[in-house]
Formats: C-alpha cells, structure tokens, sequence
C-alpha cells in the first residue's frame, strides 16, 4: 500500500498561514529592533519593573507588548540559555489576542506560554496556566520559574497533595501552574467557606489552557462535585442486582444501536413487577425502586470490567475513555457507582450529599480572559469558536514536518488484526527502531504486552496514572529498541526525543527511520487519532505512523459498520489486509459521524446544564455579599422586627447579626445543596417526558425555575426558624442545632454523566 506523505506545510499551505499571521510577524520585526542582548542584567530587571508599573497604572497590554516580548526573549536566553524560535514568539502573540493555537507536538508550546502569561500577569491580577496533569504542573514550574523570576514575577505550583496554605500562597503569585480540575475544585471550596480568611482563590483573570482540546472539549462538560459526609443510609443494591441477573438480553431488555442506553421490554417491566410485587414499575411511588433498576441494568450490561473500569485494592477505579488511564477520583453518580460496587461483590462505599457541582466549560467562562494551544484544534474549530470564542490559529512548524503517515492496514477479523500487529512489531524492533504502540484499553494493552512478552520481545507497559513514572517512561520512547505499549496519550505533554538525547543513538534512531507509532484501535474522533500520530516526527525528525484495524473493533461495531459494509466483506475472514478504497471511506464517514453525534450529545447535555449555572452565579453572588459584609442578611429585622429587637436587647445587636450571617450563609448551602438533589431527580426521568410528546428539555427548565423561585424563600424560612427556637434566657446564642449541622468531612470528585445519551442511527 502506498505511502502518504506528511506534508501539509506545503507552499501553498504555507502562504495562507503566513497572510493569516502576518501582523504577527510586523510585531516581531519591532521585537527583534530592540537588541536586549546588549543590556546588562540590571538593566533588563529594571525595564521590566517599568512595565509592571506602567500596567498597573492603567498603560493598556497592547502598548507594552513588544517591550515584553523583547525582554521575555532575552530573560529566557539569560536564564535557560534557550533562544526562542521566530514560530514561538508569534505563538505567543496569537495567545495573548485570545485565541486557540495549534503547534505540532515538539514545537516548545511551553516555552510559547511564557509571553503571553509574563504580559498579562503584569496587572497584578494573575495568570494562571492549565497543565494536562499535576506533573506537568510541577514540571513546568521549576522549569520556566526562572524566567518569571528574572523579570520581578513570582511563581506558585497547586498539585493534589497542596495544603490551604500552600495553595492560598500559589494562587497569591503573578504565575501560577495548576491543572484545570484542582483549579475548579478550589473555587467551589472558596464557595462554601464561612471566613473570608479561608478562601485560596483571588478574582479569575487570565488563563492560558495547555492541552486545550482535552481540557477545553473532551473533559470540559463531566461535571466535577464536591461532596459532603452525610448519615444517610445507602440504599441497598444487592436486592436489584441479584434482580437484573434473572433478566434475559433481547426478550427482557435491549439496548440501542450505539449501545449507549439499556432499557426495559414491556416482557422485561413485567417480570420485574412479578419478582418485585411492586404493582406499576412506573408508578410515581416506584421511582426509586426504577432509579435503582436503571443503575443495575446499566452496570451490569453496558459497563464492562477492563473497559471502562477495573477493580484495584478492593475498590472499582474508573477508566478515562479519553486517556485509556486510571481516572484519579472519578465516580459515577453514586446509584451507578454502588451498583458497579455491588455487581463487582465489593463493599458499597459511603455516599455523601452534593454539595456543588460544576463543569469546567462553565468554569472557564469564570475568567476574563481565555487562551489555549494543542496539537489538534483544526478538527475542533467549531466547537472552540462556538463554545469559548476563540479562533484557531495554525503556527508552521520551526521546521517542516518529515513524518509518514501510512494508509490503515485493514483486517477482517481481530484475530488476524492481533496477528498483523505482533508480525509489524517483531520485525520493526528487529531492526532496532523504538515502537510505540497506541491501544484503546488496560486490557488490551495489557494482552499485546503479554503477547510480545512471549516472542522475546520486553516492553514498557502505560495504562495507570503515575505521572512522573509514566512521564520518564515515555521520554525513553525514542532510544533504540525500545517497544512501549500505552493506552491512548499516555506521557501527554512530554517529548519523545530520538537516542534519549544521546546524539550517537540520535543518529542511529535517525537512520532507521525515526519513531514508529502503531495505532491498534481508531478513536471517536479523529483528533485523538492525530494526537497519537503526532508523537513521531518531532521537530523536523523523521518518523512514520500506521493503524493496523479489523472489522470486528468495537467502535466499528457499535456505530453501524455492519449495515454500512457491501455484502462481500460480512462473510470474510482473511489472514491479509483487505483491498479497496470503499472500506477506507466508509470508516471515515462512521468518524464523522460519531465526532458530529458526540458534539451534538455535549450540545445538549450543556443546554440542561446551562441554566443551573446561571441560577448558582445568582445565588453565590449573594453568598459572597453576605460573607463579605457587602450585603447584610436582614432577614430578622425585616420579616420578624420585634423578635429581632428582643434577640438584640438579650445579646446584643453585634452578636445576633453576626450569628444571622453565619445561619444564612449555612442555610443557602443547605437548601442549594437540596435542590441540586432535585434537578438531578428531576433530569434522569425527564426522558419520560417524550412519551408524553412533551420536550423534555423545555419540561426540565419548567420545573427547576419553579423550584429555584421557592429558594429564596426557603433559604429565608429555614433562617426564621432556627432563630424562632432561640431561647432569651440563656447568655448566648446557641447554634448547636440539627438545621444548622455542616458537613463532618468533604471530597471532591468527577462524575461521569451518562445522562440522556443521544440514539441516532448513524445510517
């Protein structure tokens, strides 16, 4: 099978980058006129102590900018001894205009953030950077530190482990490397503080997203929660479980052609009712009892051991289907993730009430500004633009890009897919040219590298979330003979550099071909399968990609492959790659169409999640009043004004309303805490709604606005009544009540929300 070529850079491509960034480049003439190599290092510090002061003055960015692009190209020379490439200035230039950047993997994204952080943290306000991972966070903050510090900004690094301290002082910094979950989470801790002392975060001003298309898109709408301890009994699963074990596929449940919902046959309701006695199944009486029977179902048919989860010192461990990785303190929603625990035989571990829940598209939106750069934007472009308004702009290469990318390879069946792989492999390292093997699952992974084992051939295993090991592991990728086999991005953010930086073997890997990524499985979307090819080819270095696949891989499966494929290919299984271009298209049409459901799925699931969002920014705008005595509560003196008078008469007008602060503020997360629980009630059985021909959507937003135009007055009856029962002979106000019981313990954790999958034919 012909090679493909990797040359997108041609001239003609090329033009059009060029006249699309040619202001860019007329600001890097004025940079480069500055000549800064000349000045002394206290000159340079002193200069840049001029533009802080001129920033904080009110002197607009854009009047600063190609002062602080010179001085960031010379403070990174000075402490780094690296001098940036032309292609990462303007990077950098188009990230401070607030857009999205793509620059091929290698390129020195890193080192592109600099200027466009140093410039907007000049205000005094903050820049934070979003890294893949806690340590890339680290990584990246140790590295670049130097450079911030030369130019009078100081550096702060937020990982898991951080303490309030730690992360109250970070924050506090001009730069600050975090990832966007542990940023998302401290912001709904600062939420539920009641001293204004223990909040870490200060206003949200600029943000610069690394690895933009996973945080921004493919991790942006899993609502991330944090939970409080409560003593509520979990509801018991085995009962269900032993339930759903009886039903039969096809005559008692079915699932839908994506295999994304499982759902009842009206053969299927009635067995349930006979072995539950429970009348209706769909009854308003039975909900509970029907949640419970969903969550079964769902676990015991749709989620699948080694798949989408694994069981590890006793507990289930989620898989990202993005990563292929361990999915660190990640749930279901807690009926799901009991009934996993249950189908599993693990103990059920203790539930907790929401809360605060929030995605991190809604928390992005928090920021004044926004900027992010990826390998892969291109594919994405609409949803960036849609969702975040950013453009993307495509930066040329420091050098043109020398990759192959090969044709699929294209089998029948798995079995002689599976044989093709470990035939490609063993003749590959024969040679001594470093493989890396991209597979779509712990499992699978796990069975290639007990298959290669067996030929003789040893291999690195990636498929945990162990970022510094993983991190090295997938730095050593490129030496000579090294076979590494990883679940999709493992090592995200780390270059593979050929030789391992040793430029004897450099040369060696170079004259072999460079890097050779294997692809067993395609993605959902294309642009996971290009962020795969991405790691060969590095910085002009040679290398090759190929994805070698069969007609029975899941994805092919599961979308409609069957009914797509001519009739001549149902029947095959041949041990050689298949012959045709009509394969080759029908597959990238099934691509296309998954990306397009899947954004169409997000799109949807953003419209039920939109207007919670706003109601919580109403809502904890008026927290944040309170706790900051902007506002004061006033309830008591004007709803009750003569017990407020008698309250304050016995205690003390100071003491009463610094107490009715403190109940109003525990109150509101009370009763929002409440009311999450019932909008989440409220979405999972809105689907019913459709066959009432009612929009579910529009049936969902009707009942949470009701609801939410009760808060308020809840939050106020909830207050009167803990100060009705006070007690005016007594020399102190006491709060010891049941109402006003916070929280022993909280945690936080990302849910993965199955919630109202779509069920388009994709044919």
């Amino acid at each position: 099978m012909k090679s493909v070529k990797h040359n997108i850079y041609n001239k003609m491509n090329m033009a059009l980058y060029r006249h699309r960034l040619k202001p860019y480049y007329e600001i890097l003439k004025s940079i480069k006129s500055y000549q800064m190599n000349d000045w002394s290092d206290s000159k340079i510090k002193e200069f840049a102590q001029e533009l802080k002061h001129k920033s904080q003055m009110g002197v607009p960015l854009k009047n600063l900018l190609t002062e602080a692009a010179a001085l960031v190209d010379e403070a990174v020379w000075r402490s780094l001894r690296i001098r940036l490439y032309e292609t990462q200035l303007v990077a950098g230039l188009a990230l401070h205009d607030a857009n999205m950047v793509e620059m091929h993997t290698g390129e020195g994204k890193t080192l592109s953030a600099v200027l466009p952080a140093y410039l907007n943290a000049l205000q005094g306000k903050g820049s934070h950077i979003f890294t893949f991972n806690d340590y890339l966070a680290s990584r990246d903050a140790d590295w670049m530190g130097p450079v911030y510090q030369f130019l009078g900004l100081t550096v702060g690094c937020i990982t898991e482990g951080s303490n309030m301290q730690e992360r109250k002082s970070a924050y506090a910094a001009d730069i600050t490397y975090v990832t966007a979950k542990q940023a998302c989470f401290d912001y709904m801790k600062d939420l539920l503080v009641y001293d204004v002392n223990k909040r870490v975060q200060r206003s949200l001003h600029f943000v610069l997203v690394d690895e933009a298309d996973s945080i921004l898109i493919d991790e942006a709408r899993i609502p991330l929660v944090i939970a409080g301890k409560t003593d509520d009994t979990r509801v018991n699963f085995s009962r269900m479980s032993s339930i759903v074990k009886q039903l039969l596929p096809v005559i008692d449940f079915d699932t839908d052609e994506n295999e994304r919902n499982v759902y009842l046959t009206e053969a299927g309701a009635e067995k349930v009712e006979s072995l539950l006695h429970c009348g209706n199944l769909y009854d308003i009486e039975n909900s509970d009892m029907l949640s419970e029977l969903n969550c079964g179902l769902h676990a015991e048919v749709l989620l699948k051991k080694g798949v989408h989860y694994i069981v590890r010192d006793g507990a289930v461990q989620l898989i990202d289907e993005f990563t292929g990785r361990i999915a660190d303190k990640r749930h279901w929603p807690d009926g799901l993730q009991a009934a996993v625990e249950v189908k599993e035989g693990l103990k059920v571990q203790a539930g907790g009430k929401i809360l605060g829940s929030m995605t991190l598209q809604h928390f992005l939106s928090l920021y004044q500004k926004i900027c992010g750069m990826t390998a892969t934007a291109q594919s994405s472009t609409d949803e960036f633009r849609d969702i975040y308004a950013l453009d993307v702009v495509i930066i040329p290469p420091n050098k043109p890009c020398q990759r192959i990318d090969f044709p699929h390879l294209i089998f029948s069946d798995k079995e002689a897919k599976r044989k093709a792989i470990i035939s490609e492999i063993v003749s590959v390292h024969e040679t001594g040219r470093p493989i890396l093997v991209g597979t779509s699952s712990v499992e699978e992974s796990n069975q290639l590298s007990t298959d290669l084992v067996s030929k003789g051939i040893p291999c690195h295993v990636l498929n945990a979330q162990h970022d510094q090991q993983e991190a090295e592991i997938i730095s050593r990728a490129g030496v000579l003979g090294a076979v590494t086999v990883s679940t999709n991005m493992a090592g995200r953010g780390v270059d593979i550099i050929l030789g391992g930086g040793d430029p004897e073997e450099y040369k060696k890997v170079l004259a072999l071909g460079g890097l050779y990524v294997i692809g067993t499985n395609l993605h959902e979307s294309t642009r996971v399968d290009k962020q795969l090819r991405g790691r060969a080819g590095r910085q002009g270095d040679p290398g090759s990609s190929k994805f070698i696949i069969s007609l029975e891989d899941d994805i092919l499966l599961k979308f409609g492959l069957k009914e797509a494929l001519p009739k001549e290919y149902c029947s095959l299984r041949q041990e050689t790659p298949l012959k045709g271009s009509k394969i080759q298209s029908i597959i990238n049409h099934i691509q296309l169409v998954i990306e397009g459901q899947n954004y169409d799925i997000k799109k949807t699931l953003n419209k039920y999640a939109d207007l919670l969002e706003q109601q919580r920014r109403i809502l904890y705008t008026r927290r944040t009043d309170v706790l900051f005595d902007i506002v004061k509560p006033s309830i008591l003196a004007s709803k009750e004004p003569e017990w407020y008078r008698k309250l304050c008469h016995t205690f003390g007008q100071i003491e009463v309303d610094e107490k009715e602060k403190y109940v109003l503020l525990v109150q509101i997360d009370k009763c929002w805490s409440d009311y999450l629980e019932y909008a989440s009630y409220v979405k999972e059985g809105i689907h019913l709604e459709s066959l009432s021909n009612k929009n579910p959507l529009d049936e969902y937003n009707r009942l949470i606005i009701q609801a939410y135009e009760e808060l308020n007055q809840n939050i106020e009856t909830e207050v009167l009544h803990i100060f009705s029962k006070m007690d005016l002979t007594k020399e102190m106000i006491n709060l010891d009540l049941n109402e006003m019981r916070i929280p022993s313990a909280t945690w936080t954790y990302i849910i993965n929300d199955n919630f109202f999958q779509n069920r388009v034919n994709l044919f």
